[in-house]
């Protein structure tokens, strides 16, 4: 049975100066409950990461959907989203400087046990949540979803704390098998405790259902799989409650 929850925007500031906006969900518990970050897909911190982060409180997590552009601004045009996007890889501490707020500021909450921190990240919130991850950030599971795999610097071996669950579409054009395996290679050099689950037939987007809406005004290969969505929301709840519960 899902729990009673409740929800709150929260504001925080990143070490570069960005003013960033977040949406905080948690249990109606007095106790203090494990907390997740939830990075968004390139559109930005819309309702789909919000309900994300509603599922998770649901669950028994407190969760806070993250800004990464600033000003909770979202899109639905590809370019715009894209040069959102780009503009967060200009300085090469961005990323996780403003990931590193949000989890910082995830841990403040009196509702979240700072001991028990987690991330979940979807296509450019994966590669956010990766390079956190590979940061030395104290995560205890990372869950990623048709994820950007590539590093800004490859895992040293001792710096990843968390356990990393890398979620991936079999047809994904955008992240190949060659990137998938390039990120394995990664972990095993690093001594990373991972798992990479590809699912058959599944596109880059396949946990969004609006992925083949966007996919058709913008112009670009995506693709919305309910069997590999719910799979793929199964594997993670289970990676989550093993660590954090």
């Amino acid at each position: 049975m899902a729990l009673k929850i409740k929800t709150r925007e929260i504001e925080y500031t990143a070490a570069d100066g960005a003013k960033l906006i977040g949406y905080f969900a948690a249990p109606e518990t007095d106790a203090a409950v494990p907390g997740v970050i939830v990075a968004p897909e390139w559109w930005g911190r819309n309702e789909y990461t919000e309900q994300r982060a509603r599922e998770l409180a649901e669950h028994g997590y407190a969760a806070l959907a993250i800004d990464m552009y600033g000003d909770k601004k979202v899109t639905t045009a590809s370019s715009e989203a894209y040069a959102w996007m780009m503009q967060t890889f200009e300085d090469p501490d961005t990323i996780v400087n403003r990931a590193s707020a949000a989890l910082s500021t995830l841990a403040q909450q009196e509702e979240v046990n700072a001991d028990q921190l987690a991330a979940i990240g979807f296509c450019y919130g994966g590669k956010v949540i990766l390079d956190l991850a590979r940061s030395g950030a104290n995560l205890q599971a990372v869950a990623t979803f048709h994820a950007n795999l590539s590093p800004k610097a490859p895992a040293q071996e001792g710096a990843v704390k968390a356990e990393i669950l890398v979620l991936h579409g079999e047809l994904d054009s955008m992240v190949s098998l060659d990137d998938v395996a390039a990120f394995k290679a990664e972990m095993h050099a690093a001594k990373v405790e991972h798992e990479v689950i590809v699912f058959e037939d599944a596109k880059h987007g396949f946990s969004n259902p609006l992925a083949d809406e966007r996919a058709k005004a913008n112009g670009v290969d995506l693709g919305y799989s309910a069997a590999a969505e719910k799979a793929s929301l199964e594997a993670m709840y289970e990676l989550l409650d093993r660590k954090l519960k």
